[in-house]
């Protein structure tokens, strides 16, 4: 069963930074990538990047490249989302997913719950 669960958003100033967790359940991380994904109030899903098994190789939105890192520790079964001087247009919930492919047009095929990202003086 593919189970994911986000965690590690939160309120942060502008400049600042914070690290999203994805949990993964072993029967998700057989997918070939795990993507991150955000969606603002009211907007469509943004695609954030994604990365894949072992050997790990990520890719990035080319608007968020310079500032986001994509990681993961498998004997945790966890993703991280490394956000570094963060804006307020950053602010959306944030999501893991499965995808079957590293890629911003692949389908995002299952996610997890979800967390909350503001950035705001």
């Amino acid at each position: 069963q593919v189970q994911l669960a986000e965690s590690g958003g939160g309120f942060v100033q502008p400049g600042g930074s914070l690290r999203l967790s994805c949990e993964a359940s072993a029967f998700a991380l057989d997918y070939h990538a795990i993507a991150w994904f955000r969606q603002a109030s009211d907007n469509e899903r943004e695609w954030v990047g994604c990365i894949t098994g072992s050997p790990a190789t990520t890719t990035l939105k080319e608007s968020v490249k310079d500032r986001f890192t994509i990681s993961r520790n498998n004997r945790k079964r966890t993703i991280y989302l490394q956000m570094n001087n963060l804006k307020p247009e950053d602010t959306a919930a944030y999501y893991c997913a499965t995808q079957n492919m590293c890629s911003e047009h692949a389908p995002l095929l299952a996610w997890g719950q979800g967390t909350q990202v503001t950035v705001s003086s």
